[in-house]
C-alpha cells in the first residue's frame, strides 16, 4: 500500500456503533496496546505520490536491464548483517518529525534505516535517468545504489521557511547503498565506510552554511563486507557496507529528463525511454505542481508555465554554484545526472572545500582534464542547463530556452558579488570597483598561497579607517598589522614548491607538446591544450621558486597583502561617508562578515580522522565533527580538537565483529600531531586522494 497510516486495527471495515463499542470491549486494548507500541519509525506518515503520478515499471525481472517507458522500479534492498548506527543527525530526523535520540535507541532503528527492514507505509523504488558523463552522454544510468523508500508527510509545526522551500509538504527519504537495482550496472550496489561519513557530513554542514543540499538523518554500516580498490592500485580491501538516510523534497534532477534522448549524435546512445514524449509532458507537470505551484497557479499557458519553470530552475542553479564558489566548495563530478532540479546540492562524492586557493583546485583525482575543477563550476552549470533544455524539446520551445540560458552569466555573476561583498563587509554601498578589488584579493591568495576560508575570516580584523586607532599609529602601522594577520595564512616556500609540481612526468609532455605540433588530431584525442597549459605554469611558476628563498618570499608577500590592504581600507573608509552612526555601521559589518565567512569547514583532513576513527571502531569522532559543524561561524569552547586529543576520551566502541587488524593498533589519526578544527590543514593532508 502506498499509505498506512496510525489505526487501531488490521481492518477497516465499517461497523454499527454497538458493534464498535463491543470490539473494543473484548479485544480493543490489546490493538490498542499494539499501535501504541509501535515506534516512531513505524509511525512514518508516508504517502508516496511519485510512485503514483509518475510510471511505475510493470517488469519485477531481477537483474541489471534496461527500464523503457517508466520512472521508477520496484527494488527489494539487501539486508545488512548486524546493521548498527554510526551516527544520526538530530536536525535532519526532525525534518520527518523523529527524535533522532528515540531513533539512536530503537532496535530496529539501524535496519529501517538501512533498508535492511521496510518501514510500514515504505515502497523501495529506483529511479530511471540518464546523463551527461565528462561531456558525453552515457545513457541509462539510474539509482545504482540508492533506494527510494518514500515521501513521508511532513510534520505537524515544521517551521514555516522549511515550508516554503519544500512546498510539496512531504519529504523524500532515500538509503543510499542499500544493494542492487536495475540500475546498477557492473557495480553490487553497495557503499563503504568512508564514502557515507563523507557524504554524511557534508549534506548537514552544506546545509548549516546556508548552501541548498540534500540532507542526511544517519549513518548505518555492518558486518556484511565489499571488496573495494580504492586507488586503482591492484590492493584491494574488504570494507564495511554502510548506508546513508538521505532526505529532501525529491531527488529528481536534470538527467530524469534525459530518460527521453533521441539517439546522441557523438556516442549514438539513446534514452531508454526514448519517443515517450507522453511521460516528458507527465513529469514536468509532476515537477511544476508539486514543488512549483505558483508558477503552475500563475501560469495557464502551458508554453508559458514550461518556460517559467526553466528560467526558475536556472536562477537557482546560478545562486547555488556563487555560494559554492564563496565557500571555496568543488563538487567534483557535476555530471548532468548530479544536477537537481531544485537547485540543490546533490550527490556528494569526491567533492572538496578548497585548502590554499587556487582557481585551478581539483578535488577529484580522477578529473585528469580539470573539467570540473573550481573555476570551471559555473560555466559547467550553464552547460548543463542547455543540456536540460534540450532534454525538455519539445515542451520547453528551444528558441524560449536559449533566451533563459542568455541570463545565466549575468545573474551568476550577481550573486557572486553579493555574496562577496558581503564577505568583505562592503554593505551601504555597490561601487563598480568592487568587482576590481575582489578580484585582486583573489589573486593575492593565489600568488600568496593563502587559505580560502581563513583568511575571508581573517577580514573582520581588518579595522575600518578610524577605528579603534591611536594618535601614534601611523597609515603604514595599520597596514603592517593588518598584513602580518594575513602572512600566518600563506604557504611556505616548500609549501608553494609541492604545490607547483607539475602531474605529469616531463618526458609525457614534452612528448605531448611535440605531438601537439606534429599531429594536432592524434593529441586531440589522448589531451587537451588546457591541461598542457596548466602544466607549462606549473613549470614557469616552480622555476621561480626554486630561484627564491623563503625570506624572499615573505617579504613579496607581505608587500603583496599591503598593496591589497591598503586599497581595501580606502574603500571600507567610503562605507562611512555619509552615515550618522559609524560605529554602528562597523559593528554591523563585522557581525555580517563573521556570519558569512565560516570558521570552520569540512576539511578534507578532518573527514579522514573522523573516517580512520570510525574504521578502528570508535565512532564518536564523526558525530563530535557534525557538532562542530552545525555551528561553523562560532568558536566552541570544548570542541576545539578531536576528542582523542589530550587523552580525551573516545566514545563507545563498535560493539560489531572483532575488528581485526584494524583493532590491533590504535588509530592513525591519534598518531598524528593534532591541529584543530579551524586550522590549516597539516602536511599529511596533500596525501589524502579522493577519486
Amino acid at each position: 500500500m502506498a499509505y498506512l497510516g496510525p489505526r487501531l486495527g488490521p481492518s477497516r471495515v465499517l461497523l454499527p456503533a454497538v458493534s464498535v463499542f463491543r470490539l473494543l470491549g473484548s479485544v480493543g486494548m490489546d490493538v490498542m496496546g499494539l499501535a501504541v507500541s509501535r515506534s516512531a519509525l513505524e509511525r512514518l506518515d508516508f504517502d508516496n505520490v511519485a510512485l503514483k503520478k509518475l510510471p511505475l515499471d510493470s517488469s519485477d525481472e531481477p537483474g541489471v536491464r534496461q527500464v523503457k517507458g517508466a520512472c521508477f522500479s520496484r527494488v527489494k534492498p539487501t539486508p545488512l548483517t548486524k546493521p548498527r548506527f554510526v551516527a544520526v543527525s538530530h536536525e535532519a530526523l526532525a525534518l520527518l518529525g523523529l527524535d533522532g535520540e528515540e531513533v539512536q535507541n530503537d532496535p530496529l532503528g539501524p535496519e529501517y534505516l538501512s533498508g535492511s527492514r521496510v518501514m510500514p507505509g515504505s515502497e523501495p523504488a529506483a529511479h530511471c535517468y540518464c546523463g551527461h558523463q565528462f561531456g558525453q552522454f552515457a545513457g541509462q544510468l539510474g539509482d545504482g545504489a540508492a533506494c527510494y523508500l518514500g515521501e513521508v508527510k511532513v510534520p505537524p509545526g515544521q517551521d514555516p521557511v522549511l515550508l516554503r522551500e519544500n512546498p510539496s509538504g512531504r519529504w523524500e527519504i532515500q538509503v543510499k547503498g542499500a544493494g542492487l537495482t536495475p540500475f546498477s550496472r557492473q557495480a553490487d550496489g553497495r557503499k563503504v565506510l568512508r564514502s557515507s561519513i563523507r557524504e554524511f557530513l557534508c549534506s548537514e554542514v552544506m546545509f548549516f552554511l546556508g548552501v541548498p543540499t540534500t540532507r542526511a538523518g544517519s549513518v548505518v554500516t555492518s558486518d556484511s563486507r565489499v571488496v573495494r580498490d580504492v586507488y586503482y592500485s591492484g590492493n584491494p580491501l574488504n570494507e564495511r557496507c554502510s548506508v546513508v538516510l538521505r532526505i529532501a523534497p525529491t531527488f529528481l534532477r536534470f538527467g530524469s529528463f534525459e530518460i527521453f534522448k533521441q539517439p546522441d549524435e557523438f556516442t549514438g546512445r539513446r534514452g531508454p525511454s526514448c519517443g515517450r514524449d507522453d511521460i516528458r509532458g507527465q513529469m514536468m507537470d509532476y515537477v511544476i505542481e508539486m514543488f512549483y505551484p505558483e508558477i503552475q497557479q500563475n501560469h495557464p499557458d502551458r508554453v508559458e508555465r514550461n518556460v517559467a519553470f526553466f528560467r526558475e530552475v536556472m536562477v537557482r542553479t546560478a545562486r547555488l554554484v556563487a555560494q559554492w564558489q564563496c565557500v571555496g566548495f568543488c563538487h567534483g563530478v557535476l555530471n548532468t545526472d548530479n544536477m537537481s532540479i531544485l537547485g540543490l546540492t546533490l550527490d556528494y562524492g569526491p567533492y572538496g572545500f578548497m585548502d590554499r586557493f587556487d582557481p585551478d583546485f581539483i578535488c577529484n583525482a580522477s578529473d585528469n582534464s580539470g573539467r570540473y575543477s573550481y573555476k570551471a563550476q559555473p560555466a559547467i552549470c550553464r552547460w548543463n542547463l542547455v543540456k536540460l533544455a534540450e532534454a525538455l524539446d519539445p515542451e520547453l520551445p528551444p528558441d524560449r530556452a536559449e533566451a533563459v540560458v542568455d541570463e545565466y552569466l549575468d545573474l551568476y555573476n550577481g550573486f557572486y558579488l553579493d555574496n562577496m561583498r558581503k564577505k568583505l563587509g562592503l554593505l551601504t554601498k555597490n561601487e563598480p570597483e568592487d568587482e576590481m578589488l575582489i578580484t585582486e584579493l583573489l589573486q593575492t591568495m593565489h600568488d600568496t598561497g593563502a587559505d580560502f576560508t581563513n583568511t575571508f575570516r581573517s577580514l573582520s580584523q581588518i579595522s575600518c579607517p578610524g577605528e579603534g586607532e591611536t594618535e601614534t599609529e601611523t597609515e603604514e602601522d595599520i597596514v603592517k598589522k593588518a598584513s602580518d594577520l594575513l602572512l600566518e595564512q600563506c604557504a611556505s616556500l616548500e609549501e608553494l614548491k609541492a604545490a607547483n609540481k607539475p602531474s605529469m612526468d616531463p618526458r609525457e609532455l614534452a612528448m605531448l607538446l611535440s605531438m601537439a605540433q606534429s599531429n594536432p588530431a592524434l593529441f586531440q584525442m589522448i589531451s587537451d591544450r588546457a591541461t598542457i597549459a596548466r602544466q607549462l605554469d606549473r613549470l614557469g611558476k616552480l622555476k621561480d621558486l626554486m630561484e627564491t628563498s623563503q625570506e624572499e618570499l615573505k617579504t613579496k608577500q607581505a608587500e603583496d597583502w599591503s598593496r591589497w590592504i591598503a586599497r581595501y581600507r580606502k574603500r571600507l573608509a567610503r562605507e562611512l561617508e555619509g552615515q550618522s552612526d559609524a560605529a554602528a555601521v562597523r559593528e554591523e559589518r563585522v557581525r555580517v562578515m563573521d556570519s558569512t565567512n565560516p570558521r570552520v569547514i569540512l576539511r578534507n583532513y578532518i573527514a579522514q580522522n573522523a573516517i580512520e576513527a570510525a574504521e578502528n571502531g570508535d565512532f564518536s569522532e564523526v558525530q563530535r565533527v557534525l557538532q562542530v559543524l552545525e555551528k561553523p561561524f562560532s568558536s566552541q569552547p570544548g570542541l576545539e580538537f578531536p576528542a582523542w586529543v589530550g587523552g580525551g576520551e573516545q566514545g563507545e566502541r563498535d560493539e560489531g565483529e572483532e575488528h581485526q587488524q584494524e583493532a590491533a593498533s590504535a588509530s592513525t589519526s591519534a598518531a598524528r600531531a593534532p591541529v584543530p578544527y579551524h586550522s590549516k590543514p597539516p602536511a599529511w593532508a596533500n596525501e589524502i586522494c579522493v577519486t
